[in-house]
């Protein structure tokens, strides 16, 4: 017989599974929330149900956002032939904070591993073809993150490309191999766009 209620167990299991968060930091969690304010459990239930019935997939990008095409896709100001491929949603987020690119995105939601079963067709990558080949496109960053995967998902997409007219470009290696562009620095990134090379 547990010494603590269903519920409360149920939401400790459930914040436990999120990417980060132990036992302990869970049950700080559960914890707080029972003891703080109703409203600021029911303002996290609406805003997690909100996460499922108010957020769409922009079908131009890929992106995550609250309308098709995102802010980003529908925006008349950014430069629409230049297109940066990335990993994961939070990689735009990244590279938007820097202020330092002004084009467009394209979200693969993943990078090639065998070893996770994540295969070419499991990502946006034939999109991203059928999109070089429908708009203006001059120049392609490819900015994977810079560890095995996403350098195999980078060289896949070059093969992709082969004999396509877009000026194919990687980001500068100001990033630090086998790490993630959502946790690198504006600076970092802000040097990294502006450094990139032919791939």
């Amino acid at each position: 017989m547990s010494a603590i209620a269903k519920p409360v167990e149920r939401l400790i299991e459930a914040f436990s599974r999120l990417p980060g968060v132990g036992p302990k930091t869970a049950s700080r969690f559960t914890f707080f929330l029972l003891r703080g304010s109703d409203n600021l459990s029911v303002e996290l239930a609406e805003a997690l149900q909100q996460l499922h019935t108010d957020v769409v997939t922009c079908q131009q990008c890929y992106n995550i956002a609250d309308e098709s095409p995102c802010a980003i896709c529908g925006d008349s100001l950014r430069d629409a032939t230049t297109i940066c491929v990335v990993e994961e949603p939070l990689d735009v987020v990244a590279l938007e904070r820097t202020h330092a690119y002004h084009g467009l995105y394209h979200v693969l939601h993943g990078a090639i591993s065998p070893a996770d079963n994540i295969f070419p067709d499991d990502l946006r990558i034939r999109e991203l073809v059928r999109r070089l080949e429908a708009a203006p496109v001059e120049e392609l960053i490819l900015a994977t993150n810079p560890n095995l995967e996403g350098e195999a998902t980078a060289a896949y997409i070059q093969r992709q490309l082969a004999g396509k007219k877009v000026r194919v470009t990687r980001l500068a290696r100001g990033l630090p191999v086998g790490g993630d562009l959502e946790y690198a620095d504006a600076l970092t990134l802000s040097r990294a766009l502006a450094e990139r090379q032919t791939a």
